[in-house]
């Protein structure tokens, strides 16, 4: 579904989808953004599809666009210490890639894959870890969804490229990134938490 038209010139650096990121879903033709946010709600990488792309087959390519510059030189910082998500994202495939990348996952099991360990006996293994503790910090993403709903043009989309789409959220996730640069001069430093190495929503 990615493969891509050829670039349109208007060098924003996104590919136009053949589909444009429009999908038909239970609501109609829709588009779904697929985000990742520090522990600030603050967007790291977002990524565009359409509204019937199911949210845990885009997990790794949004996982992969994470990168942060460190204080001073070095290696971009690329790999989070925690990732909390939903149930949607309650698979072997998703906590077997978090594992070999050595990062913790808080993401609650699905029912039905309690009922199948439970049905299996020894042979279903031990149930995954999870932190209730934590997992009480994914209410961020949730936030910053709404955050970005507030602006007319992503709440509905009105444009019909994905590139278009992509530019508006593109400005509202600096406007967030700036708001947060303001806080942190006009709030003492003891009251933030660097955003380094912060779970990942």
């Amino acid at each position: 579904m990615w493969f891509t038209e050829e670039d349109n010139g208007s060098g924003c650096g996104h590919s136009e989808p053949v589909d444009h990121a429009i999908g038909r879903s239970r609501g109609g033709p829709t588009t779904k953004i697929h985000l990742a946010c520090d522990g600030h709600g603050r967007p790291l990488t977002l990524l565009l599809t359409a509204g019937n792309v199911n949210d845990c087959t885009m997990f790794t390519q949004v996982l992969a666009g994470i990168w942060i510059p460190k204080p001073g030189r070095g290696q971009l910082w690329k790999r989070p210490r925690r990732i909390l998500a939903d149930k949607g994202y309650s698979t072997r495939a998703i906590r077997a890639h978090l594992r070999t990348r050595g990062i913790a996952a808080t993401i609650p099991e699905r029912v039905d894959q309690q009922a199948n360990r439970r049905r299996r006996g020894s042979a279903g293994g031990r149930p995954p870890v999870f932190d209730p503790v934590a997992y009480r910090r994914r209410n961020v993403v949730e936030r910053c969804f709404n955050w970005l709903k507030e602006y007319r043009a992503i709440a509905t989309r009105y444009d019909k490229t994905a590139t278009s789409y992509r530019g508006m959220l593109d400005l509202a996730t600096l406007q967030c990134i700036f708001n947060c640069a303001y806080l942190s001069i006009t709030i003492p430093r003891t009251a933030w938490k660097s955003p380094v190495r912060e779970p990942i929503h």
